[in-house]
């Protein structure tokens, strides 16, 4: 039995979607912070992202999704398994920055000397100010860190992915402090123990193949050997497309990946290049 953190919040939903695609629901409770899976030995706990490392460590929970940004303030010691990067906005990372009101004359994190800096990573702020050599007062921000400026505070830093909220709030960015994504970690022990190792590595390749698999389809289709160049010059791939004789000596079957939002474009271009039976499937899983 593996006992895995699901990050309670904003990425929860995102969380027990990708694991439904995963092939492993999770069954929740909304008045309880365990859940049920539909593999036996495999229970989740819903945990604050910010306290999944500190539970992994001590070993309250075997493995945890949380972001590199709480592993790195948490300054404890996991196990990196593997990236899993579904920001909210887009398949990039995520940023903390260092953000001033945009009426500010400031313009280098060197000019903030003895200035109040408001935000939630509290301890990667610290270190990215020594750095710097620059002494300033960190304080811990409970939210709504965007309002803080200019009265409760000089600066902030916040987390972003597009920057609509900071614009909206009259702040603007000077620098970014740190990049960051969801992680898969684990604790010592539970990577040291055979067993529950091949559990969680098992979990992260299916995570990850549903994840390589989103806004991705499959094609197939049937194109005379004569044409087969034209059609393969239209189509991007994974590695190469596969190519497989069919009953017919004179014709091919032709299989391959492609991004969703392209087959607009694609599948017309196929046609023209006398492709036929072309068929787009959905996609569950992409283990690459």
């Amino acid at each position: 039995m593996i006992r895995i953190g699901i990050p309670k919040g904003s990425l929860q939903e995102a969380t027990l979607e990708l694991f439904h695609r995963a092939g492993l629901p999770v069954y929740t409770n909304g008045r309880s912070y365990s859940a049920s899976t539909a593999d036996p030995d495999i229970e989740c706990m819903l945990i604050r992202a910010q306290e999944m490392a500190r539970y992994v460590e001590h070993g309250v929970l075997d493995a945890g999704l949380t972001g590199f940004d709480w592993v790195i303030e948490s300054g404890l010691e996991v196990v990196t398994v593997c990236d899993l990067v579904y920001a909210k906005q887009s398949r990039g990372k995520v940023r903390w920055v260092l953000a001033i009101p945009e009426t500010s004359r400031v313009e280098h994190a060197e000019e903030l000397e003895n200035c109040i800096i408001a935000t939630e990573l509290v301890n990667v702020t610290r270190e990215y100010f020594r750095k710097k050599s620059v002494p300033v007062r960190v304080e811990f921000s409970w939210g709504a860190t965007e309002v803080k400026p200019p009265m409760l505070a000089d600066a902030i830093v916040e987390v972003t992915e597009t920057g609509s909220s900071l614009k909206a709030n009259r702040l603007r960015i000077i620098d970014t402090v740190l990049e960051s994504n969801t992680q898969i970690i684990a604790s010592l022990t539970a990577w040291n123990q055979d067993c529950k190792r091949r559990k969680i590595e098992n979990l992260a390749l299916m995570l990850r193949g549903a994840m390589e698999a989103r806004d991705r389809v499959g094609l197939m289709l049937n194109v005379r050997k004569q044409d087969l160049a034209a059609v393969l010059s239209v189509l991007p791939a994974l590695k190469k497309p596969t190519v497989a004789t069919l009953s017919d000596d004179d014709w091919v079957a032709v299989n391959t990946v492609i991004e969703e939002s392209t087959a607009w474009q694609i599948i017309p271009r196929l046609k023209e290049a006398k492709a036929q039976g072309i068929v787009e499937y959905p996609l569950n899983k992409v283990v690459m």
